[in-house]
């Protein structure tokens, strides 16, 4: 047989490329290129040079890989199954990409153990690895001993020409770069082509000089379709280089082996086709049936079964040294690392009453953030050149920068959507940390996809944006989010949260630190806000809460969020002074009240209270559900204006007089 042939390596290459050719083929819809072009450097960093256990894919010392190019997940369904994960069966490859199957049509981590991050918007996967190097090397900062390695692993991306063409990749690598993140080596599958064809009709930059001027080491392997050796030795070049990421630039044939579609656009995003396939069996010497992985072939992959448990078990004999030389460092990792937070770590939190100092809440949240920094040090983040603006700076900690990882703040620089894809990659480092990162509300548009992203993937980052709102005055509308709120509320599994002041604000951040498996949104304002009578924690944590009543069944209901409670609660001063029967409810946030029982909710806005009216300072959108067909939203539906911000909002209707008349014109 022409199979016998082949040599082991070679078998071991072409299972990867027939599993992911057979499963697209099977599903009709798919990316086979990448896996047949990638395979051979997947097979050598997986089978050569990565630590990982496929048996306890959570063991905290391996490797981390992320295929950025996460069109072409099959190449990594395919080694999951290869190596021996259980949540990759042949059956699950058989599934591709249909309903209820481990083996999406795009890598997603809380779907399939294993996978490390959710990628598939081109660039995510290389920013999402800089911060799991970044996580790597805060903790090995943090915790290794000159006699103990504890912390000792490293990040290995594959990423695309669609990858480097993206913005966020650019961004995140010159961050990379500028900390020195050594242990972060990225192999660029350098195939020339994307969906529209070759990529010389778009993209003819030199990327090596690119990422030399980012601060990367770069090398070129010129032949990767069949130069193992090169592959390995730059791995190795890349291993040895410890202060800085590196870059393995490794052209390859898009659909290697197929012989009409090899090299073309064919082979991109679409299955081969039956008489295409089995051109490429016949070419490539495969005469398996679909979805047969040699007995050889499987038999030396699954040797990752048994290294795994060995790497596995000499970590777990490091951490016994380290136990019993640093026990109370060991304690600390153990505790962080376990996702576990410290007993009474909300006791840290500050309460205010209305005697207290008129602060704007982002400074209640430097006052929060400050509180909570010593008792929990797995905060960790910083702002995209906003740090005094944000208020983000951890006070105890000095600068996240190259030689110092030990300390807590990040410098981000002015890069939004790498910002968010990093903190999503410290997340999913699923070592404990706690990511936050900051900007204003408004260049959230900067960094919409990550921010969706840590959604989807159950991130528990911490977005703290702040100037939230047309209160933040002179900068004008460009700076001044109106519909932003509205449109981060659409989000799924996020939460967004809008606090009026000091206790809200703390209630906001238990909310987040809490919140391990989603991403919590808090919306700050720039303008000083009064601490409000009968704030609380607590009622933050439910979305909203009953601040103010009068005796009996109120006739009204008046629903404030964030900077605009205050009025609602002026408001509610006057027309009860004139007789009315007024309720105030807070609302910071929509998405924990809706989380709440029908009871709940029903206690804090009665369907019998017909009339009602919400304030807020920005778009409209949504309040509908809360206000009913008799009430109505005082709210701002076009772009601000650039004056102080007193004059913004009171321009717009944001006063107590407007917010009396026009709750006298819903009671008639």
């Amino acid at each position: 047989m022409v199979v016998a042939t082949q040599s082991l390596e070679e078998l071991c290459i072409n299972s990867i490329r027939f599993l992911a050719i057979d499963a697209v083929e099977k599903a009709q819809s798919g990316h086979p290129g990448l896996p047949m072009g990638a395979a051979p450097m997947a097979f050598v960093v997986w089978d050569r040079f990565m630590r990982y256990n496929p048996k306890n894919p959570n063991w905290f010392n391996r490797d981390r890989f992320v295929l950025s190019a996460g069109h072409g997940c099959m190449l990594q369904y395919a080694l999951l199954y290869l190596t021996g994960y259980d949540s990759v069966s042949l059956e699950e490859i058989k599934n591709f990409r249909q309903w209820g199957s481990k083996t999406p049509g795009h890598p997603e981590n809380h779907i399939t153990e294993g996978i490390e991050v959710t990628t598939g918007p081109l660039g995510q996967g290389i920013a999402n690895a800089v911060g799991l190097a970044i996580a790597e090397a805060h903790l090995a900062g943090k915790f290794n001993k000159p006699d103990c390695k504890l912390v000792d692993h490293y990040t290995y991306v594959i990423l695309g020409d669609g990858c480097n063409m993206e913005g966020i990749s650019g961004e995140a690598s010159s961050l990379a770069g500028h900390l020195g993140l050594g242990k972060l080596i990225a192999l660029y599958d350098d195939n020339h082509i994307s969906i529209d064809g070759s990529t010389d009709i778009a993209f003819t930059e030199d990327v090596n000089k690119r990422f030399e001027a980012y601060g990367w080491h770069v090398q070129h392997v010129e032949n990767g379709n069949t130069d193992l050796e090169a592959i390995a030795k730059a791995i190795k070049e890349a291993k040895a280089v410890t202060d800085k990421p590196s870059l393995i630039k490794v052209t390859t044939t898009i659909g290697y082996g197929s012989p009409n579609k090899a090299n073309t656009a064919g082979v991109h995003g679409a299955a081969l086709g039956g008489d295409e396939v089995q051109a490429t069996r016949e070419n490539l010497g495969w005469e398996y049936e679909p979805f047969v992985v040699p007995e050889d072939a499987l038999k030396h992959w699954r040797k990752a079964v048994e290294r795994g448990a060995n790497y596995e078990a000499e970590w777990n004999e490091v951490l016994a040294q380290y136990k019993a030389k640093y026990s109370e460092e060991a304690a600390e990792f153990e505790r962080i690392t376990s996702g576990k937070l410290p007993a009474g770590w909300e006791k840290s939190l500050p309460t205010y009453t209305p005697d207290d100092k008129v602060q704007a809440t982002r400074k209640f949240s430097e006052a929060t953030l400050n509180a909570l920094a010593p008792v929990l040090p797995e905060l960790i983040g910083g702002s995209a050149d906003l740090t005094h603006s944000n208020n983000t700076y951890i006070k105890i900690s000095g600068d996240f920068q190259k030689g110092q990882y030990e300390n807590r703040n990040i410098r981000f620089g002015v890069r939004e959507h790498a910002m968010g894809a990093i903190c999503n990659g410290i997340a999913l480092h699923n070592s404990g940390l706690i990511p936050y990162g900051a900007t204003f509300l408004v260049f959230t548009d900067y960094m919409r996809n990550s921010i969706r992203l840590s959604a989807l993937s159950e991130a528990g980052a911490v977005w703290i944006m702040t100037h939230d709102s047309i209160g933040l005055g002179e900068d004008g509308p460009t700076h001044q989010p109106v519909e932003h709120i509205a449109s981060l509320r659409a989000i799924p599994n996020l939460t967004v949260i809008r606090p009026a002041d000091g206790n809200e604000t703390s209630g906001a951040y238990k909310v987040a630190i809490e919140n391990r498996h989603a991403p919590t949104l808090l919306a700050l304002s720039r303008q000083g806000l009064p601490n409000l009578a009968g704030s609380s924690i607590e009622g933050t944590t439910k979305g909203a809460y009953i601040l103010s009543d009068s005796e009996g069944t109120p006739e009204i209901i008046l629903i404030g969020t964030g900077s605009e409670t205050q009025l609602c609660v002026r408001a509610a001063e006057q027309l009860c002074g004139e007789g009315k029967k007024v309720r105030v409810v807070s609302m910071p946030s929509w998405e924990l009240f809706e989380a709440q029982t029908a009871e709940y909710k029903e206690s804090v806005i009665p369907k019998g209270v017909k009339k009602r009216l919400a304030v807020e300072a920005g778009t409209t959108m949504g309040w509908c559900r809360y206000v009913g067909d008799e009430g109505a939203v005082i709210g701002i539906d076009t772009f601000g204006a650039s004056a102080p911000g007193k004059v913004v909002l009171e321009k717009f209707g944001f006063t107590v007089d407007n917010v009396v008349a026009k709750a006298k014109e819903i009671l008639g």
